[in-house]
């Protein structure tokens, strides 16, 4: 499963996926996982989810993205829940059909190993392709 929060700047996108993330730690029985770009969420989420600055990564392309997810299942198969914060600032291709063949990819990704992805991403809703839409 893959679900995006978008909105413009300001919108409560970020607060909305921290009290996700919360909610997260109480219900699932798994291992939680919030991957952001920069270092703001250190204080805002429940030390038990494992924080992955991308920044100190460098992960800025599609594949590169895809390594990664797939590298972090390889190293914990308890993982249950991905949560991804500015999703668009992480990837330097963020057209529409990257972003939705990467959306694509991660869902297929998800099912296979029951996985759930949730998103956080700046843009203005109304104007995103439908195959990003079926995805809020």
């Amino acid at each position: 499963m893959v679900k995006v929060i978008m909105g413009l700047k300001g919108s409560g996108k970020t607060k909305t996926l921290v009290e996700l993330i919360k909610q997260a730690v109480e219900e699932e029985h798994g291992d939680i996982v919030c991957i952001e770009k920069n270092k703001n969420l250190t204080f805002d989420i429940p030390y038990t989810v494992r924080l992955i600055h991308a920044s100190d990564y460098n992960i800025s392309t599609h594949e590169l993205f895809k390594g990664f997810i797939c590298g972090l299942h390889a190293g914990n198969y308890d993982i249950t829940h991905i949560f991804i914060d500015n999703f668009y600032k992480m990837l330097d291709d963020t057209s529409s059909e990257k972003v939705a063949d990467l959306l694509d990819w991660l869902s297929k990704f998800g099912k296979k190993e029951n996985v759930k992805f949730t998103i956080s991403a700046t843009a203005d809703p109304n104007k995103v392709d439908d195959r990003i839409k079926k995805y809020f």
